[in-house]
């Protein structure tokens, strides 16, 4: 029997970011096209029979924060938040599907677990180091990958500890919950796995005015960026695929 295909669920606006979003994940995944599907939950619904259709999920990154206040929230950031906490549920309910929830959607999950998110623990944009619990080392997509690695960061909110029930699988000082899973199908990483170097330059070109760095240091961070090494955290979505989906050796 055929595996049903993965779904990389995109919460971005900016269109020309989010189709470069996908391309990153299903490289860093080993999916071919027909293998990694496609929800824009900006301008679409969660359908009813998602579960059904996918056997995991992907979920990218956004400007949106989950921190800012719901009153200043436009109606589709209400909306998408609360479909991935639909989707969130449901896996956690029925025990069917898997889901990589990254960057922006950690906060939703976070919260959705009754876990605190704050605008304390921010990251600058660029490589941050990061290092596997004991958990982690021990996780079967996580204990794939190097103990200490260097991930890619663009955030303005995190938490201090995991959400009641999680399991804490990496971590650093700066943002002391870097990944955790919840149960044995749900997965959430505050930094980036999905991106190259050179993808994660083209989408900061994208937010250049939108305070994660001052515009005019483009040059200089993006210089950081491309010198650093990220061999690790697309491993991450390669064992996901392969767990969950058909990834493709």
């Amino acid at each position: 029997m055929t595996t049903a295909p993965l779904l990389y669920v995109c919460v971005r606006p900016q269109q020309l970011a989010a189709v470069a979003e996908y391309e990153s994940f299903r490289a860093a995944a080993r999916l071919s096209p027909d293998r990694l599907a496609t929800l824009d939950l900006v301008n679409e619904p969660l359908p009813d029979d998602v579960l059904d259709r996918y056997s995991g999920f992907f979920i990218g990154g956004s400007p949106f924060n989950v921190t800012d206040p719901e009153s200043a929230k436009p109606d589709v950031q209400r909306r998408l938040e609360a479909d991935l906490e639909k989707l969130a549920t449901a896996v956690l309910d029925s025990g069917r599907g898997a889901g990589m929830f990254t960057c922006y959607s950690i906060g939703i999950l976070t919260r959705l677990l009754g876990g605190e998110v704050s605008r304390g623990f921010p990251e600058d944009t660029g490589p941050v180091g990061v290092e596997l619990t004991d958990q982690g080392q021990v996780d079967p997509i996580f204990g794939t990958i190097a103990r200490r690695f260097t991930a890619l960061t663009a955030h303005k909110e995190g938490a201090a500890a995991v959400p009641p029930g999680a399991t804490l699988l990496a971590t650093n000082e700066g943002c002391p919950v870097q990944a955790y899973r919840v149960g044995e199908r749900l997965y959430a990483t505050q930094f980036h796995p999905e991106p190259t170097t050179r993808a994660f330059t083209e989408r900061m070109a994208v937010y250049r005015d939108d305070g994660y760095f001052p515009a005019n240091d483009y040059d200089t961070v993006a210089g950081r960026v491309l010198a650093a090494s990220v061999t690790e955290p697309v491993r991450l979505l390669h064992a996901f695929a392969r767990r969950f989906g058909a990834a493709e050796d």
